[in-house]
């Protein structure tokens, strides 16, 4: 639970300059003008910083969660304050897959139309070995008719987005340093900068290693002992690849592609790792260790890393944060809340990671929107943080510990038990309609 403990701090001013001496000479005079234009610059910045802005809803974090929640609420006439520690979009990484519900939701933040035009329609799915041998395909078409599948470049989804906010919405270089509760119900939040703000509601869009769900009692995010390699191919002169989704699992490594655009192209290296070793930045290095891991696996796989450009390259280790009944704490702590990875960090084994974010945006803000606009007191506004926790844990949990079990199969070593898997399991067991019902949802109408 958040800590309910401290009252505002009380804030400390300079006292002013004490005028000169009437008996100061000439030059003594000069100095002292221009030490008191000194001191009354940084006394300005002083004050300037001991003043505490006050702000209705203030959002942290201006990734997918963060400015999804931010145009909801916009679209339904509630103003927010988004903050962000980057001094600009962080639009570095790679593309993330939307399935139905995550275009639904798109829909209804009324961006989808901006977007789809971008991005391919993905028709469907294929399973190989490392040896290069097909062991399945599906439609998804055939599956679900109403299925939606597309990759879209993180870096044009955070850019649309933020083009439906007014301009003064998105605060940059604004890194939260600390953070207090006040008898009021109001949170005080303090900025590396020294720039306070006092929020009525605060929504923590922060991401994994979110400093808010920290402040709530929640736990660290638990690796679950992957890592994977990621990049965004580029063809000048156009991609060779069919629209669909193409896996290919090995023992221990996995590895998967599948094209964005016409010209862009996605991919995964998944690898079993007791840790997850030392940062690596340097994208030589971080291209050469992912093709160590599939030297002999199909070609197309080796040139599409080759392609890459250097700029997409990463390395990360996978996390997820199960939400335990009666052990974790919940979504909301009076009039601040948790939305998408900062609340519940999922593997992206189900490609739901993106989905469920833009989910939790439109659900909170509806109840949000709805509890500001009653005129009720400030208890109406907490009884909605509830509901959309309560809405929420049930979709969001069982689809992390889904995603976990689903990795971990992928991710299997034993030489007998993959050979199962690859000439039983996935030939004649797996059936994909059933894989995807967590894609039937439908958000109300903003």
């Amino acid at each position: 639970m958040a800590t309910s403990s401290t009252t505002t701090a009380s804030l400390a001013f300079p006292k002013p300059l004490l005028p000169s001496s009437s008996h100061a000479t000439t030059s003594n005079l000069f100095f002292q003008l221009r030490k008191q234009k000194y001191q009354n610059h940084h006394r300005s910045k002083s004050e300037m910083k001991a003043q505490v802005r006050k702000e209705d809803v203030v959002i942290v974090g201006a990734g997918i969660a963060g400015l999804a929640t931010a145009v909801s609420l916009h679209r339904l006439g509630v103003k927010s304050l988004v903050l962000e520690q980057a001094d600009s979009l962080r639009t570095g990484g790679t593309s993330l897959t939307l399935f139905k519900n995550g275009w639904r939701v798109l829909d209804a933040i009324g961006i989808a139309h901006y977007l789809r035009p971008h991005f391919l329609e993905i028709q469907g799915m294929v399973v190989k070995s490392e040896d290069g041998r097909e062991l399945r395909s599906f439609t998804f078409k055939q599956e679900d008719q109403s299925q939606e599948v597309r990759a879209v470049e993180r870096r044009v989804l955070l850019e649309t987005l933020a083009a439906q906010l007014p301009h003064d919405v998105i605060q940059f270089s604004s890194k939260l340093a600390r953070i207090e509760s006040n008898p009021d119900g109001e949170t005080l939040l303090e900025l590396a900068d020294g720039s306070k703000l006092l929020a009525k509601i605060l929504i923590g869009c922060d991401g994994i290693r979110s400093p808010i769900a920290k402040w709530m009692g929640f736990s660290k995010a638990n690796y679950v002992g992957h890592c994977a390699f990621r990049g965004l191919a580029s063809y000048s002169e156009g991609q060779p690849y069919e629209p669909r989704v193409n896996y290919i699992y090995g023992r221990g490594v996995r590895a998967g592609y599948v094209p964005v655009s016409p010209t862009k192209v996605y991919w995964f290296i998944c690898f079993n790792s007791s840790s997850p070793g030392p940062k690596i930045t340097d994208p030589s290095v971080l291209k050469k260790e992912a093709k160590e891991l599939v030297k002999n696996w199909p070609s197309e796989l080796l040139d599409i890393v080759d392609a890459t450009a250097d700029e997409t390259v990463s390395k990360t280790p996978l996390v997820d944060r199960w939400l335990w009944p009666a052990v974790s704490p919940p979504a909301s702590a009076g009039k601040v809340v948790v939305v998408g990875d900062a609340w519940h960090p999922m593997t992206p084994n189900l490609g739901q990671g993106a989905c469920c974010a833009l989910e939790d945006a439109v659900v909170l803000a509806k109840k949000l929107a709805g509890a500001i606009k009653s005129n009720e007191d400030h208890s109406s506004v907490e009884e909605a943080l509830r509901s959309y926790g309560s809405e929420r844990w049930p979709r969001v949990f069982p689809l992390t510990v889904r995603a976990y079990f689903v990795g971990s199969i992928l991710q299997w070593e034993n030489p007998l038990v993959c050979s199962v898997r690859n000439n039983i399991v996935i030939p004649k067991l797996v059936r994909l309609g059933p894989l995807l019902e967590h894609t039937n949802f439908t958000p109300e109408s903003l």
